[in-house]
């Protein structure tokens, strides 16, 4: 994985990235919240490298802090998607009598747009980090249930699997020592995916006006706010704007090399190589 330089410049910027917000209040010259009106939209400077927003308050300080929230949105939703996709897409493969009824209810989900669920959802439950984390959970786990279903249904035949029934194994145990481990591969891969989409998805309805509160900084909310100024102070946007799009491209570039990684192909491959050069 680590031998293409897209990989390691993928994870490089994701290490400097959560490093940056983790010890943000440790290094951040200027408070996010600190208005200067006499500073109103000032072009990026020394003082402020990402310039200042229409109330006076540091940009720069405002992207950094803002992916606080965005990080942690990706973060949660993708461990609950992936969890609750996990175990419904395990039962659902493995045990043929419950997939019709899972499949047709996780069909329903997959039936409206994720980001519409989503803007539904937050709609009926209310602005607010955790209706936010709800939301965005239940409009990416189905695409996880999908991934795992099929995952199971190639390797429950497997003759090791087989081998395991017939000594009398219960079913928890196959799925959890011979099942599971080996449809790990694409959980992996499709968990970097869902936390991309979740900073994108939470990024949206941000900019929607049905995010977080107001007074916390969000990459959506920056952008909302900056859009009537685009021509007047343009890197009230374009840091905002450019901060999401490097932090959903290197989890989609990690993701992609996580998949080549796993690929069996890719794996055959290397294999016969090291094969023929010994």
């Amino acid at each position: 994985m680590f031998q293409k330089k897209t990989n390691v410049l993928a994870l490089t910027m994701l290490v400097i990235i959560v490093l940056a917000t983790i010890t943000a209040q440790w290094w951040l010259p200027v408070s996010p919240s600190e208005i200067d009106p006499e500073q109103r939209l000032s072009a990026p400077s020394v003082d402020h490298w990402f310039g200042t927003d229409d109330f006076g308050r540091d940009v720069f300080a405002r992207t950094v802090v803002a992916a606080q929230v965005s990080l942690a949105v990706g973060v949660l939703v993708a461990v609950f998607a992936t969890l609750i996709g996990t175990v419904l897409g395990l039962v659902s493969g493995y045990f043929r009598k419950v997939d019709f009824v899972l499949m047709r209810i996780i069909d329903g989900f997959l039936a409206f747009p994720a980001l519409l669920l989503a803007l539904a959802l937050v709609a009926a439950l209310g602005g607010s980090l955790v209706n936010i984390i709800i939301a965005l959970t239940l409009a990416f786990f189905p695409v996880m249930a999908r991934v795992v279903r099929s995952a199971v249904l190639q390797v429950k035949n497997e003759s090791y699997v087989e081998a395991a029934r017939t000594t009398g194994a219960g079913h928890g145990v196959v799925i959890g020592r011979y099942v599971l481990p080996n449809v790990l591969s694409p959980i992996i891969v499709q968990t970097t995916f869902i936390f991309a989409k979740a900073i994108l998805a939470e990024a949206a309805l941000s900019f929607l006006g049905v995010g977080v509160d107001p007074s916390t900084p969000t990459w959506g909310s920056m952008l909302q706010e900056a859009q009537i100024y685009l021509t007047l102070a343009p890197w009230y946007s374009i840091f905002p704007g450019l901060a999401i799009v490097i932090t959903v491209l290197a989890l989609n570039l990690l993701g992609d090399g996580l998949r080549d990684a796993f690929d069996p192909h890719n794996i055959k491959r290397k294999r016969k190589v090291k094969t023929k050069a010994a």
